[in-house]
């Protein structure tokens, strides 16, 4: 674990590849039904006009090309011929035809160096045909899918417009688990009108289902998403990045200490964002934590089974 506080994303790909991997973002190309008009058109209230694909080579569809790109953003600090994770980032990357998503995926895998591939979907678009290719992938390759929970509330997902009960997502996660495909939740903290007591809750849920790691995620409200217009018609407090750090030390003491914590906070594009401000200094915001789970002994999995 890194400084044995909790156990992340680097150390786990360290451990099982024996090196440094670094992800390589992309636009796969992809809609999303909360999009295009099969459950809505407007989308996840939180979601950004490019599918919370902000930070990817925009050459959307290029699958190639983007990871070339990538490739060459990171060269100059990680060097030439490393090893990568494609990571299909924006929109919903399994909302397609089997045939389509074999070319896409098969392309990423061909690019030089990618070892593996990171894909981020819906849990409503993981029909039993997708998930038994992918069960098959994942033999092959080193693979995980990434569903976006964000609450376990059926208020808030009304609230966000996430488009699928809780159900649904129990559904995809027991196919997934079936097939023996790694997978990773992702949860989102200070949602609209959500209490502490609330994201301890869908944290605690979290905790005891066949998943193998999370993303945690402070919301960020951004002008190019739906919530900037929601959070100046109807604002509410925003969590300081002092709460912010003091929940994330509760989050993680009842986390599995196997869970993989493939994020401890996020980002937000700085052009578009509205507020907490203070999530733009994501450096300070890190190093602000470990110092905080440093001083107060917090180490990942402590109260698991209490």
């Amino acid at each position: 674990m890194q400084n044995n506080r909790f156990y992340s994303l680097n150390d786990f790909l360290r451990e099982r590849h024996g090196e440094k991997i670094l992800k390589l973002s992309i636009d796969g190309g992809f809609t999303c039904p909360n999009r295009d008009g099969k459950i809505s058109t407007k989308g996840c209230l939180f979601c950004s006009e490019r599918g919370s694909g902000d930070f990817t080579s925009y050459k959307k569809g290029d699958i190639t090309a983007q990871l070339e790109a990538a490739r060459l953003l990171l060269e100059p600090k990680w060097g030439k011929d490393r090893k990568y994770i494609a990571y299909f980032q924006a929109f919903t990357n399994t909302y397609d035809s089997l045939e389509v998503l074999k070319q896409k995926y098969e392309e990423a895998l061909a690019f030089p160096g990618v070892i593996g591939l990171a894909i981020a979907t819906r849990p409503d678009c993981l029909s039993e045909e997708i998930v038994t290719y992918l069960g098959k992938l994942s033999k092959r390759t080193h693979l995980w899918v990434e569903l976006g929970l964000q609450t376990i509330h059926e208020d808030t997902a009304l609230i966000i417009n996430r488009g699928y009960s809780l159900s649904v997502f129990e559904e995809a996660l027991t196919r997934l688990s079936n097939h023996h495909i790694e997978t990773v939740v992702h949860l989102i903290l200070g949602l609209p009108h959500e209490t502490k007591d609330q994201m301890l809750a869908s944290a605690r849920y979290i905790s005891k289902l066949p998943l193998q790691g999370i993303k945690l995620h402070m919301l960020h409200i951004l002008d190019n998403a739906p919530l900037g217009q929601y959070y100046k018609a109807y604002p509410y407090e925003l969590l300081s990045q002092e709460a912010y750090i003091e929940l994330i030390g509760e989050i993680l003491k009842i986390l599995p200490p196997d869970f993989v914590i493939h994020r401890l906070t996020g980002d937000g594009a700085r052009q578009h964002l509205i507020a907490p401000l203070w999530t733009i200094h994501k450096k300070h915001v890190l190093n602000s934590m470990n110092n905080y789970l440093k001083t107060h002994n917090i180490y990942q999995g402590m109260n698991y089974n209490l």
